[in-house]
């Protein structure tokens, strides 16, 4: 009988352990969640009509890493899972046509930052 009661009781400190880890897994998910953002907009033309197709591209200024985007019906994009940490350029191209390229700073502390982008140059 002793021994049932141990084991019962080696069993529910296990599930309470279990479930310690758990609530500390998912507050970590929470942390990890903070350290990143979102990138929208519109891509418009000279005379501010919005570009369907337009080829939106953010480069990650520490590891250079290039992400690429086609916008949709609308002229809109969306990048999802930016680091707060780091710094981006982003720039729109259509038809031999170009944006100016806009920074995304790491001190711009919006979770959700919208940058709009006028493809109004000539590619050079």
């Amino acid at each position: 009988m002793a021994f049932l009661r141990r084991a019962l009781a080696l069993v529910v400190l296990g599930g309470v352990l279990l479930s310690s880890a758990g609530l500390a897994q998912f507050g970590k998910k929470k942390d990890q969640d903070s350290n990143v953002r979102t990138l929208q907009g519109l891509v418009t033309d000279e005379a501010d009509n919005p570009i369907s197709g337009a080829i939106v591209q953010i480069e990650n200024m520490k590891t250079l890493q290039i992400r690429s985007f086609i916008t949709k019906e609308k002229g809109t994009y969306y990048f999802s899972d930016l680091s707060t940490d780091v710094d981006y350029k982003i720039h729109a191209e259509n038809h031999g046509m170009v944006s100016s390229t806009k920074v995304l700073s790491s001190f711009d502390s919006r979770k959700a930052a919208n940058l709009n982008l006028k493809v109004d140059q000539q590619k050079k």
